[in-house]
């Protein structure tokens, strides 16, 4: 009988990096300004992540290439290459920029919801913290060993999440009409956009792609590549959208703002009580914590492939890119911000940066280097169909953003 083996492959990390301190914030806000209107916004995020995720496992299981490393290699008019290089750069830094200092703010969350000792200090040095102990573990190599426990404190958290959801009642139909029956009430655009934002993170394309290049070699594991993604994304969108619906359930016509973690704590008070709080801050943290070590290293890959620079993690130039990202997030976390604004702002602006990065696959994988791995038509058509709502969202947020719309 042949032995079933568990393991944790790419898309179970990128799928545990995606429930971050921005799925949780988003959702949460969500659900509590819209209900249960905008869940068809995180069906048709969970549906592209799997579309893209198989694109990029082909890419780096067959291909052997990072989606960076394709992007530098199958370019040849050198002007070409150098705008595209130079737009997909500035992508990945601005996105990730924001996205990490949305991360440690996410962790900050945490941390306040139950020990807020700024009053008695007069400074609020969280972030700083946060970023010292994401810049030691990037600079040891060890990460992999503490995001994996980081992982586990998701998953409880996850679990809460999900008891709760069903403690809270939902309505059933109202629920089922909100996924399936499109709708954009007044002034969810940005929303929409942000929910977009937060589960098909763009910086996981690259990281996807050189993670599957790493663990898999040979077209024939290429189906458990997609095992991977068919299992894990999908349980990841499963807890997005129950955090939609407890919010729905528990805040929506309450009127109730949302501005830390202590507010998020009360849709889960009816399973843990008093720990609910607790519960909201581990979570937070453990969130907050991964996910500022997964978007500069993300970062650190898809830039090294795009410049030709070795995936050394201990080169000076490997370790300057995340360095960067990391320092720009403690800053943006740390400039008296509300932690849930620069969390809102990071998703609107991955979901902006999205359809960029989206070309640039489906465009590397129509390449000959894949032989019959190739994207047939309707893997670019459903490509394609991600792009296009994408730059519709996006463009419907900028036009209403400068008050033309």
């Amino acid at each position: 009988m042949p032995k079933f083996k568990i393991s944790i492959g790419p898309a179970a990390l990128v799928a545990a990096a995606f429930i971050g301190p921005g799925t949780v914030t988003m959702a949460t806000k969500a659900g509590a300004s819209f209900g249960f209107s905008l869940l068809w916004a995180l069906l048709f995020s969970i549906i592209a992540t799997m579309i893209l995720k198989e694109m990029t496992a082909r890419l780096g299981v067959v291909g052997q290439k990072g989606l960076g490393e394709a992007i530098r290699e199958l370019i040849k008019n050198p002007v070409i290459k150098a705008f595209s290089i130079l737009l997909v750069v500035s992508a990945i830094i601005i996105g990730n920029a924001a996205y990490e200092g949305g991360n440690i703010a996410g962790a900050t969350l945490g941390i306040q919801a139950v020990w807020d000792y700024s009053e008695l200090v007069g400074f609020d040095f969280t972030a700083i913290i946060i970023g010292l102990v994401a810049f030691v573990i990037l600079w040891t190599g060890s990460y992999r060993f503490i995001e994996k426990a980081l992982i586990g404190v998701v998953i409880l958290m996850s679990i809460a999440f999900l008891v709760t959801f069903f403690m809270t009642k939902p309505d059933w139909g109202d629920l089922f009409t909100g996924l399936f029956v499109p709708s954009l009430p007044d002034g969810s655009t940005l929303t929409v956009i942000a929910l977009i934002g937060t589960t098909v993170v763009p910086y996981n394309l690259f990281l996807h792609s050189s993670s599957a290049k790493k663990k898999w070699h040979t077209p024939e594991e290429l189906p458990e590549a997609k095992r991977d993604i068919y299992i894990a994304i999908p349980f990841g969108g499963l807890i997005s959208i129950a955090i939609v619906s407890t919010a729905a359930s528990a805040f929506f016509g309450s009127q109730l703002e949302i501005n830390n973690a202590a507010d998020m704590a009360k849709s889960i008070e009816p399973a843990f009580g008093n720990l609910a709080k607790y519960m909201i801050a581990v979570g937070f943290f453990a969130a907050g914590i991964s996910s500022a070590i997964t978007a500069p290293l993300a970062s650190a890959y898809a830039l090294t492939g795009l410049l030709n620079i070795p995936e050394d993690l201990k080169s000076f130039k490997f370790r300057a890119v995340w360095i960067a990202i990391l320092v720009f997030g403690v800053v943006a976390a740390s400039l008296g911000l509300k932690p849930i604004s620069v969390i809102w702002f990071a998703q609107v602006a991955n979901g902006l940066l999205l359809p960029i990065i989206v070309i640039f696959l489906l465009w590397a994988m129509n390449q000959s280097f894949l032989g019959d791995y190739r994207n047939n038509w309707w893997k670019n058509l459903l490509g394609l169909i991600v792009v296009v709502v994408s730059i519709i969202l996006g463009g419907k947020s900028l036009l209403a953003a400068f008050e033309l719309l």
